[in-house]
């Protein structure tokens, strides 16, 4: 055997040791050599067990748990369906998107921002995307939290609301397509990006803020996380939430609602569920005894003025949007209180029988970051469909854009 052939066949081995290596998208090869999620402490693991057992795993094998999260939440119904039409409906959007851009001073570009566990990068995200670029004749484009796929499905659980907004943030800013301003739809969680962005920054300013079921008003229960033969009661919001951890030894077969009811419910006012579960930056524990702990700490009392400090740039923000759309649907089984998504509440002395609508909640009434203001200025529209959470039709969709963009 010549030298050459040896070489040869040294690299031949090498190739395919590197591409064993490289194996689950690369998986393995990111666990030895980053470790880019949270690394939970002894004291931590054992307080937050299933949150930490997550955290490990998104660090050593994120495409096969960016891909569970994934799946989690296409079950649950976070995530924007593929429509039978994608392949004709994305032909060409690159050079559509070319031709869209030199028409830029005509009409606003649109920004969209994702709910929880679905990704810009995914089909159902880009064609929708694809479609309001179509209707609108103007640039649109979806806005990640991170470069690919698997970390900005990750990020939608694990990188926490305030982190995630001034990500978005900078992501709007350094696309020259929106320095004059822009449109944006959110859906489900992607509202609190949009609406974080409203809130701290609105420069440049979105005009019109499409929110779809939006979780702005946060959630006090994870019905989704419930057994099968308890979704009746949690769909008529009988059981509380002190029944529902209770419950919790029923809980639906899932690592990922493990960690849901760890973080999000029973310790959301916590610094390390602060930090690490987007979804605990909105949980509102409707319970009246939770209420100064979720002003102390939570993240989206901090957004929404309702923290220990008033911030008046909050609500000079929230000016500078033209009109807001509130979109609910009538039979959400996925945000508890639906009415939250056009801005109700628990009723603070009947929380689980009684919610307020927006006129009657303390927000409103005290105007603690500007609804009522917007709301006088007739800048607050209303929608709603029949169905559960995201489960619009894409000619409701179309008639959104159409009236409002």
């Amino acid at each position: 055997m010549t030298l050459s052939t040896h070489i040869y066949s040294i690299s031949a081995l090498i190739c395919i040791f590197l591409f064993f290596f490289w194996n689950v998208n690369g998986d393995i090869w990111t666990s030895r050599h980053t470790k880019k999620y949270h690394q939970c402490t002894s004291e931590e693991i054992k307080s937050y067990p299933h949150h930490c057992n997550l955290l490990h795993e998104a660090s050593t094998y994120p495409s096969l748990v960016s891909k569970s999260l994934y799946e989690f939440s296409k079950k649950a119904g976070f995530v924007i369906q593929v429509p039978d039409n994608y392949d004709n409906l994305t032909l060409n959007i690159q050079a559509i998107d070319r031709r869209l851009l030199r028409l830029q001073g005509e009409k606003l570009p649109s920004v969209l921002s994702h709910g929880m566990g679905d990704s810009c990068f995914n089909n159902g995200m880009k064609s929708i995307t694809a479609r309001t670029s179509q209707i609108t004749e103007s640039y649109a484009t979806c806005i990640p939290t991170a470069d690919n796929l698997h970390d900005d499905t990750i990020n939608g659980y694990f990188l926490n609301m305030d982190a995630s907004i001034e990500e978005f943030a900078s992501r709007v800013k350094a696309d020259p397509a929106l320095k004059n301003g822009f449109n944006a739809v959110g859906f489900s969680q992607g509202n609190n990006l949009i609406r974080g962005y409203i809130a701290r920054h609105n420069d440049p300013p979105i005009n019109t803020f499409i929110s779809v079921n939006g979780v702005n008003a946060g959630i006090g229960a994870l019905p989704y996380c419930i057994p099968s033969e308890d979704e009746d009661t949690i769909g008529n919001i009988v059981m509380s939430i002190k029944a529902q951890e209770a419950s919790s030894t029923k809980l639906k077969s899932s690592k990922i609602c493990d960690a849901l009811m760890e973080v999000a419910s029973r310790k959301a006012y916590t610094e390390f569920s602060q930090q690490h579960s987007f979804q605990a930056n909105y949980w509102r524990d409707p319970r009246p005894e939770e209420k100064e702990n979720y002003r102390k700490i939570c993240q989206l009392a901090t957004l929404n003025n309702e923290g220990l400090f008033f911030n008046s740039t909050l609500n000079d923000n929230f000016a500078r949007t033209n009109k807001f759309v509130w979109v609910m649907a009538t039979n959400d089984k996925v945000v508890w209180p639906p009415e939250g998504e056009q801005w109700g509440a628990p009723n603070p002395d009947d929380p689980f029988n009684d919610i307020l609508p927006m006129k009657l909640t303390e927000w409103y009434k005290k105007d603690f970051f500007g609804l009522r203001a917007a709301d006088e200025a007739g800048k607050n529209k209303f929608e709603s469909f029949a169905g559960n959470h995201l489960e619009f039709t894409l000619e409701d969709f179309d008639e959104w854009v159409r009236k409002y963009f």
